[in-house]
């Protein structure tokens, strides 16, 4: 990019990205080669092999970083991968303290891969920031947390958690997906790395899976670059391009999810089947004041927790899923389209039942990811489909 911004409208469309050298195409090419021509062994022009360097990755990786405030971006075939390649920085006998209320997909790593391979794990409710530092041990590496959190949308103070770990030379890992640059930074606020699942609203269309890590920190950068190389987990370029494509319009998306979300959320929260809503926009949101702090909008995610009437909530919940019809029932969320998911069912299903009733992901908990669509159309579907669960 020859003009420097530091609008993030403007980076998301140019940051990392020039016209081709070659032919000067204003869009970065898929470059779908597996390995580089070399002049003499080790006479390479910065490229060698895909899995080490792909220039369609790499401007992926510049154009993120670029968005979140960064100097180093890495991406990775998944959220997971990104996620995982961050707890192999770690080693047996290492502690890490998590917010309690996490992605199932999180939570089953930290479970049923790091805690075997020697990981401790202690859970925190992210609310309370004194609660991370009652949790730090002399062993403790990592600080983990997602904000807003995935489902409940939580709120942690990125700046209160940023300046505990940093007297206890810990890193903080913030899990960004939900928010995106363009509504939080939280580099800004002291984290280490922030983690995306691309997949969601980065990518912005439903159309690939991906995820990205961002630091500013040297040493962790050198470690997770050889990581990301040597466990192998990198996007293709096609997949790199898509994300790169979605970057474009994330700051427009982004505004029309929030514009949606803050006229769905006082629907629901003022529509007689409806128990609770929970949304960072609402004044009824135990961390409304943070969350206008901390953050620049309160994102497209919206929980609510269905009545129970003429049936069990989890009977309504499932019928009304069902009932649908412009959202859809899917798992993940940030696309153009709007979603509705049960999470005791799918999403944190992996999670025990125990753990969930005790964080209150109920069987009437139903999470949606509000899409871009007319808002009269996604009032009118919600409308039918409560009427057609009652049916």
């Amino acid at each position: 990019m020859k003009t420097k911004s530091s609008h993030l409208e403007t980076l998301a469309i140019h940051a990392g990205q020039v016209p081709d050298p070659t032919t000067g195409a204003i869009t970065v090419p898929i470059y779908l080669t597996s390995t580089y021509v070399q002049d003499g062994p080790g006479e390479h022009k910065g490229f060698e092999y895909s899995r080490t360097q792909n220039p369609t990755r790499q401007a992926l990786e510049g154009n993120i970083a670029a968005l979140e405030g960064g100097r180093y971006g890495l991406a990775f075939a998944s959220g997971c991968a990104a996620t995982t390649t961050i707890f192999h920085m770690l080693r047996s006998g290492d502690h890490v303290v998590a917010g309690d209320d996490l992605y199932g997909g999180t939570y089953r790593i930290f479970e049923r891969v790091m805690k075997q391979m020697g990981i401790e794990v202690t859970y925190v409710d992210p609310i309370n920031a004194g609660a991370f530092a009652e949790a730090i041990r002399p062993t403790t590496k990592l600080v983990w947390t997602e904000t807003p959190t995935n489902p409940l949308l939580k709120i942690c103070d990125i700046a209160a958690v940023a300046e505990i770990c940093k007297k206890r030379n810990v890193w903080l890992a913030v899990d960004n997906t939900f928010l995106t640059p363009m509504l939080q930074r939280p580099l800004d606020l002291g984290a280490t790395m922030v983690v995306h699942s691309t997949t969601k609203y980065l990518n912005g269309h439903a159309d690939v899976v991906g995820g990205v890590v961002v630091t500013s920190d040297e040493e962790v950068h050198e470690r997770l670059r050889f990581l990301q190389n040597a466990i192998g987990a990198v996007p293709g370029a096609m997949d790199s391009f898509l994300v790169l494509r979605g970057t474009k319009t994330l700051a427009v998306r982004m505004e029309r999810h929030v514009q949606n979300a803050q006229l769905v959320a006082p629907w629901l929260e003022a529509h007689p089947a409806v128990e609770k809503v929970i949304y960072p926009g609402l004044k009824s949101h135990p961390q409304a004041a943070l969350a206008a702090k901390q953050m620049r909008g309160p994102g497209g995610m919206i929980s609510f927790v269905i009545k129970s009437a003429k049936r069990p909530a989890l009977e309504r919940a499932r019928e009304m899923l069902r009932a649908t019809q412009l959202f859809a029932c899917a798992e993940s969320l940030g696309g153009v389209e709007s979603l509705i998911e049960h999470p005791a069912i799918m999403t944190h299903a992996s999670i025990p039942p125990a753990n969930r009733a005790k964080l209150g992901i109920s069987d009437g908990l139903i999470r949606i990811s509000v899409g871009i669509e007319h808002i009269d159309d996604i009032l009118a579907d919600l409308q039918q489909a409560f009427e057609r669960a009652d049916a």
